[in-house]
């Protein structure tokens, strides 16, 4: 039997392909280990602090906190807003916990009715998972103590405490300062694509209104954050103090307001509906801007209810809207010396007398006058405020001159004083008229007397006749006005920085004297004594139409239903000799201004004054000795010394 034969050949090549496929592999996985290593080599040596970090970031978690917002003062350091501590609840929904059933049992220690149930459910259900949304603020202790009591049985359920902002002269300063508010929807969307995240902290609140809302970035600050202990799931376990980042507190803003000026003014006003505004006439602060009836600023922080801002809005005399800037109105005879300084600075002669009857016809109709003031010159129109003298006067300049002078002083201007919502008014001319009026684009003849008394179309708020006073006052400065005088301690421009005016100085005394015989001997004599010595106050009075007349539609005066009434105006400023302080007071409605607006403006001017060290040194400046004349009597005419009086004998049964 024939034995197989064993082939070496065949043997070896069997082996060379295991050794080679075996050392392939090998090779393989060698790549591989070593990569495995180089990784973990890489991660352990030079990833290190990066997972580290996220290691840490599993375990720890921080928490946004608000930063105190920056504080408000006056010029004297008066605290307009600030921030005070309050007891807050709230609510985030979370894997076990039921929404609905925590509202229903948290109303068993706190006010939460069932409208207000059905509105934070919602706010809770949109809100992001685990984010807090506030239930209630401002609880008292009882109620702070009772829910932390039971937070083991009210998963989801937060009550701590932080700040909310206080408005110490409620209605005082609303319109000026302003109010914060919880931001909404629309707030994030104006924010953009990549809003603040404190945007959406449920303590936080951002400015809605005046100096808080123009300077809210400022007053906002830099953000801190809590560490905090979490679980997996994300929930809280434990606080770290030690890692707290600590915010920074927003910019102190100080406004140039005086507290006591403001409070004056609001105390004269009372349930009036109306503005007053002041200025220093060598710098352009405003010392005050009041506009009222006002609102609590307070109340809007905490919330209204549905009830309270349909009083406050549909209330007739508008408490929530800024008289001083956003309201514009006829300014009636107050606009009559800039008619006066038109004319003179186009060659009018002062001395130019025109007689009023009462009436006086011209154009196809009579024009008319409160009363007959017999003959007058220009300085003695402005004092008797006599309208149917500045009718021709007005008449002779013409209405683009009359626009221009007035642009000198302001009238027609948003002044840039850090807080939005002023409205620039109106001052015509025949280009306003060509421009609005297409159908009929020419200026009528029988336009121009009516804009020589501030009636027609010119319509200007309290801010631009303060100014126009504050100009005349100062005689030589473009004074701008100015709210803010620092913010975060830097010193803001002064109004003083603007130019000169460009006006005739002579023409301007010319002003300031008829001004001054307003209340001496014209409209206002009983208010130009303040009763602070020689220091007395110049000004102008002014009546404005709200409606026509015609048809019983307007009512001249204080009588009659209140809207139809005129409004009444008074601008001034003092001392006559030398001034510094400027201001425009509006009633709306109020009648005529002497009777309406200047006491009030005397009242606020006093206040102004007795405030001012040098003004108060010059009232209380002792009076003089007179002179007497010298001696002439001699030795002779003396009178004999008056004999001794008896000496009184001993008293009996005392010792003497």
């Amino acid at each position: 039997m024939t034995q197989p034969s064993i082939f070496f050949e065949e043997v070896n090549e069997r082996q060379g392909a295991f050794h080679r496929r075996a050392i392939l592999l090998g090779a393989f996985a060698g790549l591989g280990l070593g990569a495995l290593g180089g990784r973990l080599a890489y991660l352990q040596l030079f990833e290190t602090q990066r997972y580290e970090k996220l290691a840490t970031s599993n375990q720890f978690n921080f928490k946004l906190l608000p930063a105190p917002r920056g504080v408000i003062t006056d010029r004297n350091g008066a605290v307009l807003a600030a921030n005070r501590p309050n007891f807050r609840l709230m609510v985030a929904r979370d894997k076990g916990v039921d929404p609905e059933g925590t509202l229903k049992t948290l109303a068993e220690y706190v006010p939460l009715d069932d409208i207000r149930q059905r509105r934070l459910l919602r706010e809770i259900n949109a809100a992001p998972k685990r984010a807090p949304v506030q239930i209630i603020e401002d609880m008292s202790w009882e109620q702070f103590s009772a829910i932390n009591v039971r937070a083991p049985e009210l998963p989801g359920v937060t009550a701590d405490m932080g700040e909310v902002r206080v408005y110490p002269y409620g209605g005082a300063f609303a319109h000026v300062i302003g109010y914060v508010a919880k931001v909404n929807k629309e707030d994030v969307e104006k924010a953009g694509p990549n809003p603040d995240p404190i945007m959406l902290h449920p303590s936080f609140r951002m400015g809605k209104q005046g100096v808080e809302r123009a300077f809210d970035l400022d007053l906002r600050g830099k953000s801190g954050a809590q560490k905090v202990e979490v679980d997996a799931n994300g929930r809280q376990v434990r606080e770290d103090r030690e890692g707290d980042i600590a915010a920074t507190p927003g910019k102190v803003i100080e406004l140039t307001l005086d507290v006591d000026v403001q409070l004056r003014a609001e105390e004269v006003f009372g349930s009036e509906s109306g503005a007053a505004v002041v200025m220093d006439c060598r710098t352009g602060d405003i010392l005050c801007m009041y506009s009222g009836p006002s609102f609590d600023a307070n109340k809007f922080v905490r919330g209204l209810t549905g009830a309270e801002y349909r009083a406050l809005a549909t209330y007739e005399r508008k408490p929530l809207f800024n008289k001083a800037l956003t309201a514009t109105y006829p300014p009636g005879s107050t606009f009559k010396p800039i008619v006066a300084l038109a004319a003179l600075e186009n060659g009018y002669d002062p001395a130019t007398v025109h007689v009023c009857g009462k009436s006086w016809p011209w154009g196809g109709r009579v024009w008319h006058c409160d009363e007959a003031h017999g003959a007058l010159d220009l300085k003695g129109a402005i004092a008797k405020s006599c309208d149917i003298y500045f009718y021709q006067c007005a008449l002779s300049v013409g209405p683009d001159r009359i626009a221009e002078t007035a642009r000198k002083f302001g009238l027609g201007e948003i002044f840039d004083i850090g807080i939005p919502g002023q409205k620039a008014g109106l001052v015509p001319d025949r280009a306003y008229k060509k421009r609005q009026f297409p159908k009929d684009p020419v200026w009528h003849p029988g336009e121009t007397p009516s804009m020589g008394i501030g009636q027609g179309y010119t319509h200007l708020n309290p801010l631009q006749l303060c100014v126009q006073a504050s100009r005349i006052a100062n005689g030589q400065k473009a004074l701008h006005p100015r709210l803010v005088r620092s913010i975060g301690g830097v010193e803001q421009k002064s109004g003083a920085a603007w130019g000169d005016l460009p006006v005739d100085k002579g023409h301007l005394q010319f002003v300031r004297d008829s001004m001054a015989a307003v209340t001496t001997t014209g409209t206002a004599a009983k208010f130009g004594d303040l009763g602070l010595g020689t220091v007395r106050m110049a000004g102008k009075t002014g009546t404005a139409q709200a409606y026509t007349y015609a048809g019983g539609h307007g009512v001249h005066g204080n009588q009659g239903e209140w809207k139809l009434r005129d409004h009444a105006w008074f601008i001034a400023f003092a001392p006559i000799d030398e001034p510094r302080y400027a201001m425009s007071v509006l009633v709306e409605h109020g009648g005529f201004g002497a009777q309406a607006a200047a006491p009030k403006a005397r009242e606020i001017m006093r206040t102004v004054l007795l405030k001012d060290a040098e003004i108060m040194a010059r009232v209380q400046k002792p009076t003089p000795m007179p002179d007497l004349p010298p001696e002439t009597r001699s030795d002779d005419d003396l009178p004999d010394a008056p004999d001794p009086a008896p000496t009184p004998p001993p008293a009996i049964g005392r010792p003497t």
